[in-house]
């Protein structure tokens, strides 16, 4: 047996390796372009095509000439629209908005610019703007070579979203509606609808930020604000012990510090549904969570923003509106707003100022526990969204004052009496 002998089932494993590659190859592509072909075909062509092969069944084998010309008729109406199709669509898309980050209420205006920088003429299009769940058509004409056509367009927005506007698509079909050639172009734009928000002034939020904080009256064993001399224990830092009393007294003596805090104000909106009466409480709560992580962010506090499940992006108010037009609910098993002041508490314990943001089915026992829960020593504020009629309320449950707002505007006067 010969070395070409043995190289031989090698030499068949590979050419049938090879012409399976081919197949899958040769089929991929064939898939590719019958989903083109097939891609440009509405439903109603499919009913028209069917009709005419049955007509022309029917009336071959039924000897009905009547039949047959009615098939051809069908087909010859089919052929006439596939001409439709034929020319180019390649536009220079250009889609333009003036501002992608807009408020409820406002109008976000865009232009949308197309342009035959080709050497032929363009024939007349039509061109689709998909803005969020809807859509805008816009009917190009005839552009000759080197000319561009442009589109205005204004969005209304009335609800906090963030809205995806494009990809742009051009299409070229016939007057009938049976076929369809779609070309996309441009690349989408996020719209950023930002919630309402309202500016307040006044004393601060929160701590000021100075160079050492501002001392509370826990006691630390460790820190910068001296309060008191006592007498050393097991496991205190020797650095802190204090010699020349320890000297006059004969016993060791350390030093006691009042515990100082920096600014740190944590926002904890609740997005759980069954803390809401419906969604005007759900928007009012988080137009209020923006309006007091605007103030703080002004105030050059450090501002941290939890929801059920996770943290907000909060390091500039760009950045912290945007995250709020994308909040929605959270799911039922995240917990209520009780679960939410406890993991603040679990991963923000150093924290100054809390404010829990929530809706009017959170009762008074369910606040008492949710403040109950925040880290020991913060500041602590509620806030209740409850209905337009609802007047504004203050009251004291615990060590927290809760504010019951059900206006947006009816915030900074309750900020200013809880202040006072």
């Amino acid at each position: 047996m010969t070395a070409e002998t043995l190289g031989q089932p090698a030499a068949a494993e590979d050419r049938r390796a090879w012409y399976g590659q081919l197949a899958v190859a040769v089929l991929r592509r064939a898939g590719e372009v019958l989903g083109r072909v097939f891609g440009v075909v509405r439903p109603m062509a499919w009913v028209l095509i069917a009709v005419a092969i049955v007509l022309w069944i029917a009336g071959r084998s039924l000897g009905w000439w009547e039949l047959t010309v009615a098939a051809v008729v069908v087909a010859a109406v089919l052929a006439l629209c596939l001409l439709f199709l034929i020319g180019r669509t390649a536009y220079d898309v250009s889609l333009d908005l003036n501002r992608t980050r807009v408020v409820v209420g406002e109008r976000a205006v865009g232009a949308l610019t197309l342009a035959n920088t080709g050497t032929r003429a363009i024939l007349p299009s039509r061109v689709v703007l998909p803005v969020g769940a809807g859509r805008g058509v816009f009917d190009v004409q005839r552009l000759a070579a080197g000319e561009a056509a442009e589109e205005l367009f204004a969005i209304p927005t009335s609800r906090r979203a963030v809205v995806k506007v494009g990809p742009v698509s051009v299409v070229r079909g016939d007057p009938l509606g049976l076929f369809e050639r779609v070309h996309r172009r441009d690349e989408p734009v996020d719209l950023f609808v930002h919630p309402r928000t309202v500016l307040f002034s006044g004393q601060s939020l929160g701590f000021l930020r100075d160079l050492e904080g501002l001392p509370a009256t826990d006691l630390s064993p460790d820190d910068v604000s001296f309060h008191a001399l006592r007498e050393y224990q097991p496991g205190d830092d020797l650095r802190h012990v204090h010699w020349k009393s320890t000297a006059r007294t004969g016993h060791m003596m350390v030093r006691q510090y009042e515990e100082t805090r920096r600014s740190h104000f944590v926002i904890g909106l609740s997005t759980s549904p069954s803390d809401y009466r419906d969604d005007d409480e759900f928007e009012l709560a988080i137009s209020a969570a923006g309006s007091l992580g605007l103030r703080a962010l002004r105030d050059s506090h450090r501002v941290e923003v939890r929801v059920q499940g996770r943290a907000l992006p909060s390091a500039t108010g760009k950045q912290y509106l945007d995250a709020l037009s994308a909040l929605g609910h959270s799911k039922p098993r995240a917990g209520s707003v009780v679960e939410l002041a406890g993991a603040v508490a679990a991963t923000l314990p150093a924290a100054s100022v809390v404010v829990l943001v929530c809706g009017s089915r959170v009762d008074a026992n369910e606040l008492r526990t949710a403040c109950s829960r925040l880290p020991f020593g913060a500041r602590a504020l509620a806030v209740v969204a409850a209905s337009a009629d609802t007047p504004p309320s203050l009251r004291r449950i615990g060590d927290a004052d809760v504010v019951t707002l059900g206006a947006l505007e009816q915030l900074p006067n309750a900020l200013r009496k809880v202040l006072a």
